[in-house]
């Protein structure tokens, strides 16, 4: 069976269970902590980070290449667009998810307002969340609005842009933020679109859970 390193909350690795939840393939989570020290995980993701994929001994560290693995490996249903430039787009929505969108969301928003009291003891700092919330985001979200128009997808159909994406944004309303949608509301939508998937929905589920066992 195949076994993913990481913990639930972290948007990348939701970002491959929302892919194997969509291709219906089994899998097992190994909890473990980004960073956590531990000798072994670091022999299986050099750069310490989250998720790892395992399958009959063999690892692969980093979400976008897990995910592109997958999909050579169980191509239906797919996540990738066939058509090359659509192709090249969803990778590169998820490019800009996993980097411009996850500077601001990790630690100005869900790190202080969600890991930091519930895992670590810490008081959250209001205004580095306003900061993000009025400053940093808005420019971020005003690209994606403008890129999706009237479409229903980033890429297409739905796709790993649509998933990536999200899977930041569901960290931002685990801080109890979500997206204007009087301001974006092509973002608001294509939100409201990915998690109301029953695979998506059931791993919001498990994370809210988490969370209510850790306050």
């Amino acid at each position: 069976m195949l076994k993913i390193h990481g913990i639930g909350p972290s948007p990348f690795v939701r970002k491959v269970r929302i892919v194997l939840e969509e291709k219906n393939l089994a899998y097992e989570l190994k909890p473990i902590m980004p960073g956590a020290g531990d000798e072994a995980f670091a022999a299986i993701s050099p750069l310490g980070k989250i998720p790892v994929l395992e399958e009959d001994g063999w690892t692969m560290p980093d979400s976008s290449v897990i995910i592109a693995y997958l999909e050579a490996t169980h191509p239906d249903p797919a996540v990738y667009p066939v058509d090359a430039r659509l192709l090249a787009r969803a990778r590169w929505f998820e490019e800009y998810a996993d980097t411009a969108l996850v500077s601001v969301i990790g630690p100005d928003i869900f790190r202080q307002r969600v890991v930091g009291p519930a895992f670590f003891g810490k008081d959250c700092d209001e205004s580095v969340v306003r900061t993000a919330i009025d400053e940093k985001l808005p420019p971020l979200f005003d690209y994606i609005e403008g890129e999706l128009g009237s479409n229903d997808y980033l890429a297409g159909d739905f796709s790993i842009a649509d998933i990536s994406v999200v899977s930041m944004l569901i960290n931002m309303a685990h801080a109890s933020e979500l997206v204007d949608g009087a301001r974006w509301p092509a973002l608001a939508g294509l939100y409201q679109r990915v998690v109301e998937r029953p695979a998506v929905a059931r791993l919001i589920a498990e994370e809210r859970e988490l969370f209510q066992r850790a306050a």
